[in-house]
């Protein structure tokens, strides 16, 4: 595929509250950290190779309660259906939701459904994707600021390039919510068992709907980790604010939420992006920053500082330093988001007194809302989690 010159300013980015400069550049996937970690001897260390090994139960688990056996168990098992994807064609240097797009298994249908209404339909594109078991779908243009500049061929970590089809127009963004319990018994193997099993299930719930537009004659390419950023995707698409903690803030499921993606040509009609609060929350509030262990999040306001390669050029926006945030996931041998845990906006919205906080969060009284959030998040030790006897 073709790519455009990069072209920093777009409008609606203010609405995203996306804020690109001149020095803007497109991201290399070979920089992120996890690809970093495959051949960049400044991040790759005997215990980062055996963070990635424990994910097959090739290093003894841990000591202490959330590492146990069993712990590290349900975290691999509930890996497995990604485990297959990425693996199907790691042979072909393709390791797909990850650092390849997941390979498509039904042909584009050779008779096209003729689409009158991009609203009506992507209103059916919805109700699909909740069928799936999506939590969230939203729509937003195919913008190829946020498509990694290359993929990278895992036979020998060098840039390839994108396979993506010509003509694509949009793109369908997927939320996946995480087990609220699991991510109370952060930092554990076991809470790492809700990141697995969000990965699991958007390599599913990509590929089906996927499929399903296939076979209404459209292209259609499910993406996971690969091919582009996620975040900025999810922000044009509406469905929440970029976070302090890097994260996006969603009204529905706060920060609890992995995000998915499918690459089309479908006529759909683009959502619109929203400015919540969240921003102006962060602004009061470092709770991320102050629990973490390693001091690898930003604190002060948004700014374009890049604390290693592993950060996008050009882009004004809260910035963890990824080598600092790996590095202590490769102590744990699992990952950690204690700063998923403990941000104020993990709630469980369902429930009348955290849908009051949130409005509170999100006006003018944002002070008070942060007062009354002070010592939530408190780890859950793990083995409560378990059942007794």
């Amino acid at each position: 595929m073709t790519w455009p010159a990069n072209s920093p300013r777009r409008p609606g980015d203010a609405e995203a509250g996306i804020e690109v400069t001149d020095a803007f550049e497109r991201f290399s996937q070979r920089d992120d950290v996890f690809t970093r970690a495959f051949w960049d001897d400044s991040v790759r260390s005997a215990r980062s190779d055996a963070f990635f090994a424990s994910y097959r139960m090739e290093a003894a688990p841990r000591r202490g309660d959330g590492f146990t056996r069993r712990d590290f168990a349900l975290r691999n098992a509930a890996w497995l259906i990604s485990d297959i994807m990425t693996d199907r064609f790691a042979a072909q240097g393709r390791r797909e939701g990850f650092q390849a797009p997941l390979s498509a298994d039904t042909p584009v249908a050779a008779e096209r459904q003729e689409v009158d209404d991009p609203a009506a339909m992507t209103a059916e594109i919805r109700q699909v994707a909740r069928l799936f078991g999506a939590s969230l779908c939203g729509v937003t243009d195919f913008d190829t600021r946020w498509v990694y500049a290359a993929r990278v061929d895992t036979r020998d970590m060098s840039e390839a390039p994108h396979d993506l089809p010509e003509g694509l127009t949009g793109v369908i963004v997927l939320g996946h919510e995480m087990p609220a319990d699991l991510v109370d018994t952060y930092p554990s193997a076991l809470a790492g068992a809700a990141t697995g099993l969000a990965y699991s299930h958007e390599a599913a719930i990509s590929m089906q709907l996927a499929a399903y537009i296939r076979n209404l004659g459209y292209e259609a390419v499910a993406s996971m980790n690969d091919t582009g950023l996620v975040i900025p995707y999810a922000l044009k698409a509406g469905l929440g604010e970029y976070a302090r903690n890097q994260l996006v803030i969603t009204p529905e499921y706060g920060p609890r939420l992995r995000f998915s993606k499918v690459f089309t040509n479908l006529p759909l009609a683009f959502d619109t992006p929203r400015k919540l609060g969240v921003a102006a929350f962060c602004d009061i509030c470092t709770a991320c920053a102050d629990a973490c262990p390693v001091k690898a999040l930003p604190y002060g306001p948004p700014s374009t500082d890049r604390p290693n390669r592993s950060a996008i050029r050009g882009v004004r926006k809260w910035t963890s330093d990824a080598e600092k945030c790996f590095g202590f996931w490769a102590r744990l041998a699992s990952d950690c988001a204690i700063c998923l845990r403990v941000c104020p906006f993990n709630r469980d919205f369902s429930r009348l007194r955290h849908r009051l906080w949130l409005r509170l969060a999100l006006s003018p009284l944002r002070r008070v809302a942060l007062w009354l959030a002070r010592g939530h998040g408190r780890r859950v030790r793990p083995s409560a989690w378990w059942p007794r006897g």
